[in-house]
């Protein structure tokens, strides 16, 4: 974003409104695409502008009267049996040719594996900047768009403007934001373009599709409850009382970066500014003491329950139920009365009954 390249759509003032591109999925669209559409809807009505999803795909015009429903006020499909499943090339191809062809303002994409795969190489064919990652966006004085995102290993957090080029792009993380709610009796319009796709378009043939299941059950922002735990666990063997704990709760488990980074549990578990944004209905913080960093991937839970030593942890300042105490005493207890309790033998104890 430094100026040194050409920018072949140079001339800001042509460009105008705020387009998300929308992710379709077995006849359903991503959820971090139907999050970004709420939060174009502010960013668009900000400046006055048009709300507009793009939608490539086959046999998706269905999925794109659906989207409107969030709040777009246009859906363009590009239908095209190459478009079926995500590849690099032709979808590349596709939003290069519609950004040349309406030159949005602003164009926003879901942080997924082929969100970022699509806006890295796009801010390359386009010669303009992308904010990976951002966990907020504003407008500054002149009109710009403040990306925002995590720096320095989630320490702080770089606003990033992207000032002489356009259109300004950004990345954003599943459950950043929330998802607006649907309305069916939304009107809007679906635009069909085309653009022209071949064989040639593409890197390699495909001879067959298995869509990849994970192992292990539900993803922590996906569950409903999360159970997560951190550097006051002490050994990375007690993270399996924690999936028992989860496993009773129909719950997953996480884990705070300090965990993550001394190896007792794989990345993809982490959550937090560098790790992923959770919103469960209970987020269970166990041995958490609450560094900045991790709040900012949890504290949108509905509920949060903290279990730790020290009374004067950062993370009982927003925890909605507190447990000072030995969490090898109290999780065990847990544990123990919703066993009672599943098998039809005891009361729940009174916090969790609350809770649930």
């Amino acid at each position: 974003m430094t100026g040194i390249h050409h920018n072949p759509l140079e001339g800001k003032s042509h460009f105008r409104g705020v387009w998300v591109f929308l992710e379709g999925r077995k006849g359903a669209l991503r959820d971090v695409s139907i999050q970004l559409i709420g939060e174009g809807r502010r960013i668009a009505d900000r400046g006055g502008v048009p709300l507009t999803g793009v939608l490539p795909g086959h046999d998706v015009e269905a999925l794109a009267r659906h989207a409107i429903g969030y709040g777009l006020d246009r859906v363009i499909v590009v239908d095209h049996p190459l478009l079926e499943i995500y590849r690099s090339r032709p979808f590349t191809k596709v939003m290069a040719t519609l950004i040349t062809r309406h030159k949005p303002e602003i164009v926003l994409y879901g942080a997924s594996k082929n969100g970022r795969d699509l806006g890295g190489r796009l801010h390359a064919v386009l010669e303009t900047g992308l904010a990976a990652d951002c966990v907020k966006f504003d407008i500054d004085e002149e009109g710009n768009l403040d990306m925002i995102r995590p720096s320095f290993g989630g320490k702080s957090l770089a606003h990033i403007l992207c000032k002489q080029h356009r259109p300004q792009m950004a990345s954003a993380r599943r459950n950043v934001f929330l998802a607006p709610p649907h309305d069916p009796t939304r009107h809007g319009e679906v635009v069909r373009e085309t653009v022209d796709l071949s064989e040639a378009d593409l890197d390699a043939k495909l001879l067959e599709f298995k869509e990849f299941v994970r192992e292990g059950g539900v993803r922590p922002d996906e569950a409903e409850v999360v159970v997560s735990g951190g550097y006051g666990l002490g050994d990375p063997k007690y993270f399996g009382m924690l999936q028992d704990l989860a496993d009773l709760l129909g719950g997953a488990v996480a884990a705070s970066r300090k965990a993550v980074d001394s190896g007792w549990i794989p990345k993809e578990f982490q959550v937090g500014q560098t790790g992923m944004t959770v919103r469960p209905k209970v987020y269970f913080a166990i041995g958490i003491s609450g560094a900045v960093q991790h709040l900012a991937g949890m504290q949108e839970s509905d509920k949060i329950v903290a279990i730790n030593l020290d009374p004067k942890a950062a993370i009982f300042e927003i925890a909605d139920y507190g447990i000072v105490g030995d969490l090898f005493q109290v999780v065990p207890e847990f544990i123990r009365q919703l066993k009672e309790l599943k098998a039809g033998r005891g009361p729940l104890i009174a916090p969790l009954a609350t809770i649930a």
